[in-house]
């Protein structure tokens, strides 16, 4: 099995660089594509996008700070029990604490589900099997 990279994942890296882009620039800049046919992506940069990129950008930096801790005693990708534990939490505070206790944004079960499929899509990505060719070298 291979070592996680964590902070050094590129997966992780891409996710947080994109996450930072919508946030700052596609979300203030795509407004004009609101009343057009290309609605669609206003739509989903705005409503979904963050959703989707929220376990693949935060989940590394959650289990490095628990290996730090030595909260995790391991070094391998993240498992399918960490993943679902990570998204029942990030989604009780996101769409539940949040919104409804402390009145901060909005309880969409849309975004629950599109937590899930970033988060399954990363941990699919996580746990791939190497190529024969750097299974060699690893040996």
């Amino acid at each position: 099995m291979r070592r996680f990279g964590y902070l050094n994942d590129r997966l992780f890296q891409v996710s947080l660089a994109l996450y930072a882009v919508n946030r700052l620039v596609l979300k203030s800049h795509l407004g004009f594509l609101r009343h057009s046919r290309f609605d669609f992506i206003w739509s989903f940069s705005h409503s979904h996008l963050d959703d989707l990129l929220l376990l693949p950008a935060a989940l590394p930096i959650m289990l490095w700070t628990q290996h730090v801790l030595d909260l995790r005693k391991h070094d391998s990708a993240p498992s399918w029990p960490e993943l679902l534990a990570h998204l029942v939490i990030w989604s009780v505070i996101c769409k539940f604490v949040g919104p409804v206790l402390l009145h901060l944004g909005t309880p969409d079960p849309w975004d629950v589900l599109m937590f899930a499929v970033g988060g399954i899509a990363a941990c699919a990505w996580w746990r791939r099997p190497l190529p024969l060719t750097t299974r060699n070298h690893e040996l």
